[in-house]
C-alpha cells in the first residue's frame, strides 16, 4: 500500500528544524546582549551597532523587492533621502517630536511610493532599475532648490529638538540605539511573516515567472505594489533615523547613491539574495571587509568590487546559498516540510 493512503500514519507539516531552533536560539542571545550593550560598550562600538542596524534594515527591504518580488531597484537612495527630509520638515517646522516623526516619516514616504510605483511599474528589466535611478536624482534635485529646507547645502536639526531627544549626549545616544535595533528587527520581522503569509507564495511565484502567476490568478500588479510600498516605507523609517543620528541633511548626503543602495547590493549579493539569513550574512562580512580595507582609501571600494563580481560568477547565491546548499541550514524556519509519524 502507498504510504499516503496509509491511515494508520500521521502527517504533519512542519517548518522548523534542528538547525532552525538552534540559530533562532543564538539569535536570541545575540539580541539579549546588545539590549545591554550601553551598560558596557563605548559611545563609538553604539554607534556602529546604529549603523548595522540601519544597513541591515536597508539591506533587508531591498532584498524583499529584488530577492522575492524581482523588482531590482537602484533606487532606494530616493526613500532613504525622502524619510530623512520628511524628519527634518515635520521636527522642525510641524513641532513634532523627534521619534514620533521618524514614524511618520515612514507613513509618508509609503504614501509618496504609490504614485511612484505608477510610473516606474510601467518599465521592465533593466529599464525599472535604471527609472528607479532617475526617480531619486527627481526627488534630489527638487528638495535642492527648496531654500525652506536648506537648498544644495542642507541644514542642521535645530538645537532645541536635539535636546527633545535627550538632556545630554549618552542620553541622546542610547535613545537611537535601541530605536535603531527595534527597527532592525521590526524589518527582519515583517519580511518573516510577509514571506509565510499568502502573499509570501504569491511573491515566489511572480519572481519564478510572472505570467505564469497571474495565469493562476495571482493579482500580479497588487502584490507587487503593496511589496513596493511597503519597502519604500520601512526604508523612509530608517533614513529618518539615519539623519537623526546624524543632525544634519543635505541632498548629496540623503540621496547618495553609492551609501544607501550600491553598498546594500553589495551586501545582499554577497549575503544571499532571495534568503532571509542573507542579508544578516552580508552585512556583517560588509563590515569586517570596511574595518579591514577602509584604510587603503579608493582600493577599498575597487576591492569590494572585485569581492563582488568574484561572488556573483562563482557562488550567485550568496555566501548563505553555499551554507545553505551544503549542509541544508536554516535559522528562519520558511519551508514546510512533511513528516510522518506512527504507523500500524
Amino acid at each position: 500500500m502507498n504510504a499516503l493512503n496509509n491511515p494508520a500514519l500521521d502527517y504533519r507539516v512542519q517548518r522548523t528544524t534542528r538547525s532552525s531552533t538552534i540559530g533562532l536560539s543564538l539569535l536570541g542571545v545575540c539580541v539579549l546582549v546588545l539590549l545591554s550593550a550601553p551598560l558596557w560598550a563605548d559611545r563609538a562600538s553604539l554607534r556602529l551597532v546604529v549603523e548595522f542596524a540601519y544597513y541591515l534594515a536597508l539591506a533587508q527591504m531591498w532584498n524583499l523587492l529584488a530577492g522575492y518580488a524581482g523588482m531590482v531597484s537602484v533606487g532606494q537612495q530616493a526613500f532613504v533621502g525622502l524619510g530623512g527630509y520628511l524628519l527634518f520638515m515635520l521636527a522642525s517646522q510641524f513641532g513634532v517630536p523627534p521619534l514620533f516623526a521618524v514614524l511618520l516619516s515612514g507613513v509618508l514616504v509609503a504614501v509618496l511610493a504609490i504614485p511612484t510605483a505608477l510610473i516606474v511599474f510601467r518599465l521592465r528589466g533593466a529599464y525599472f532599475a535604471i527609472g528607479t535611478w532617475v526617480v531619486a536624482e527627481v526627488f534630489r534635485l527638487g528638495l535642492a532648490q527648496m531654500s525652506s529646507l536648506g537648498g544644495g547645502s542642507g541644514q542642521s536639526l535645530p538645537a532645541a529638538i536635539v535636546r527633545q531627544i535627550g538632556t545630554d549626549r549618552d542620553g541622546r545616544d542610547t535613545l537611537i540605539y535601541f530605536t535603531a535595533l527595534a527597527i532592525a528587527m521590526a524589518a527582519v520581522a515583517v519580511v518573516f511573516f510577509l514571506l509565510r503569509s499568502r502573499q509570501g507564495l504569491a511573491l515566489a511565484s511572480i519572481r519564478d515567472s510572472e505570467p505564469a502567476s497571474g495565469s493562476l490568478g495571482v493579482d500580479t500588479f497588487r502584490t507587487k505594489l503593496m511589496v513596493y510600498v511597503l519597502a519604500a516605507g520601512c526604508t523612509g523609517v530608517v533614513g529618518a533615523l539615519i539623519f537623526l543620528q546624524k543632525l544634519r541633511i543635505s541632498p548629496d548626503a540623503a540621496f547618495n547613491l553609492q551609501d544607501w543602495t550600491a553598498v546594500v547590493i553589495f551586501i545582499v549579493i554577497i549575503g544571499g539574495i532571495g534568503t532571509l539569513e542573507g542579508p544578516l550574512i552580508g552585512t556583517l562580512i560588509y563590515f569586517v571587509l570596511r574595518g579591514c580595507l577602509a584604510q587603503y582609501g579608493a582600493v577599498y571600494m575597487i576591492i569590494l568590487g572585485v569581492v563582488a563580481v568574484v561572488m556573483m560568477l562563482k557562488a550567485p547565491q550568496g555566501v548563505w546559498g553555499l551554507i545553505s546548499e551544503r549542509w541544508g541550514w536554516q535559522v528562519f524556519p520558511m519551508q514546510r516540510r512533511l513528516t510522518v509519524q506512527g504507523g500500524a
